[in-house]
C-alpha cells in the first residue's frame, strides 16, 4: 500500500509530543477561560500532592492530547480546556509536554473539562471521528467528563461507565463528588482576578472550598490580624 493511499505511512515511526505541532490552528481561548484554567490548576495542586507524594502526575490546560495517527497530524488531535492524569511523569525526557500522545503515554485522563464558549454544541457532538463526544467516549476514555458553561453559570459532569458517560446526579450542595481526586466540583459565585463570575471551583468532600494561593494568604493575614499581629510586608 502506498502512502498515497495510507496517509500515515508518512509519518511512521510513530513520533513523540516533540514532533507533533502543539496546535492545529483553531484553538481559541477567551480570557475568561484562561483564568478559570488557572483558578482550577491553583486550587487543586495541594491536593494532588498530597494524593500523588511521588509527583507522578500532571495537568493540561488546552493541551493537545494525539489520539490517532493522520496526515496532517493536526487531524488527530483534541485540544480539552483542563485534564488531569494521574500516575504519569510530570516531565518527558526533562522536557515538559508540548502535547499529550496517548499512543505513547498510554494512559487515559482521570477528568476532561471543556469550556463552552458558543452554544455547547461542540461539548456534546457525537459525530464518529469529529465529534468530542465520540472521541472522548471512545478512544480516549477519561474517567470524568465535565462541560462549564459560564453563560448559563452549570457544569454537567458524566461519568465512564458501561461504555458511555452517564450524567452524575449533584450532592446536597449541588456538587459533583469526583472520589478518585478526594473532590468535589460545582459553580462558586465569587470574585477572582477582579471579575465576579459564576466559575468552576473545587470544594474537599466534606464542602469546604479549595482556596487558590492567594485566597490562602489572605485568610492568613485576616487570622493574624484577628489576633492583634500585624503581618510582615
Amino acid at each position: 500500500m502506498t502512502s498515497a493511499t495510507n496517509p500515515a505511512a508518512e509519518l511512521t515511526p510513530f513520533p513523540d509530543h516533540t514532533q507533533l505541532p502543539d496546535s492545529n490552528g483553531t484553538f481559541m481561548r477567551s480570557w475568561q477561560q484562561h483564568a478559570q484554567s488557572i483558578l482550577l490548576t491553583d486550587s487543586i495542586t495541594p491536593v494532588l500532592k498530597q494524593l500523588h507524594s511521588d509527583g507522578q502526575y500532571c495537568i493540561g490546560q488546552d493541551l493537545g492530547i494525539y489520539w490517532r495517527l493522520t496526515n496532517p497530524p493536526e487531524k488527530g488531535v483534541e485540544a480539552p480546556d483542563w485534564f488531569f492524569v494521574a500516575n504519569v511523569p510530570p516531565l518527558l525526557n526533562g522536557q515538559t509536554r508540548r502535547s499529550y500522545v496517548y499512543w505513547q503515554e498510554h494512559i487515559a485522563p482521570l477528568i476532561v473539562l471543556e469550556f463552552v464558549s458558543g452554544d455547547g454544541n461542540e461539548e456534546r457532538d457525537k459525530t464518529p471521528w469529529t465529534g468530542k463526544v465520540w472521541i472522548y467516549e471512545q478512544v480516549i476514555r477519561p474517567a470524568f467528563y465535565g462541560i462549564y458553561e459560564v453563560k448559563k453559570a452549570s457544569v454537567e459532569v458524566y461519568r465512564f461507565a458501561g461504555g458511555k458517560y452517564q450524567l452524575l446526579a449533584v450532592n446536597e450542595r449541588g456538587h459533583y463528588p469526583i472520589a478518585p481526586m478526594g473532590v468535589e466540583l460545582g459553580i462558586w459565585l465569587g470574585v477572582y482576578q477582579n471579575v465576579e463570575l459564576p466559575w468552576l471551583r473545587w470544594w474537599d468532600l466534606q464542602g469546604n472550598l479549595l482556596l487558590t494561593g492567594e485566597e490562602r494568604a489572605d485568610r492568613l493575614t485576616e487570622q493574624l490580624r484577628s489576633l492583634g499581629v500585624e503581618p510582615e510586608a
